[in-house]
C-alpha cells in the first residue's frame, strides 16, 4: 500500500506551528485519527487552547469520516476585539 497524502488549509496561529497555509499529511480514516497525527507531528499544538477541523467547510466531530478529496481546514482558537 502507498502512503497517500491528504492536502490541509491552516489558518491562524497553527499556520506558523505547522509551517504553511497549505501542508500534506498522510491520509487518516476520520477526524479523530487526524488529530492524533497533527498533536503527534507538531506537538507544539497541544498549547493551544482548542483545535478545531473542518471538513467541507463544515465543523466536524472526531468521528467523521475524511476522503482525501475533503477540503479539510485547521481552525485554532481565534481571539476576539
Amino acid at each position: 500500500m502507498t502512503d497517500t497524502k491528504m492536502k490541509l488549509k491552516v489558518f491562524g496561529v497553527a499556520r506558523d506551528i505547522m509551517g504553511g497555509k497549505e501542508v500534506e499529511v498522510k491520509t487518516v480514516q476520520n477526524v479523530a485519527e487526524l488529530k492524533k497525527l497533527l498533536l503527534t507531528d507538531f506537538p507544539k499544538l497541544k498549547e493551544l487552547n482548542s483545535l478545531l477541523i473542518a471538513v467541507n467547510q463544515t465543523y466536524a466531530s472526531d468521528e467523521i469520516s475524511i476522503a482525501e478529496t475533503d477540503e479539510i481546514a485547521i481552525i485554532p482558537p481565534v481571539s476576539g476585539g
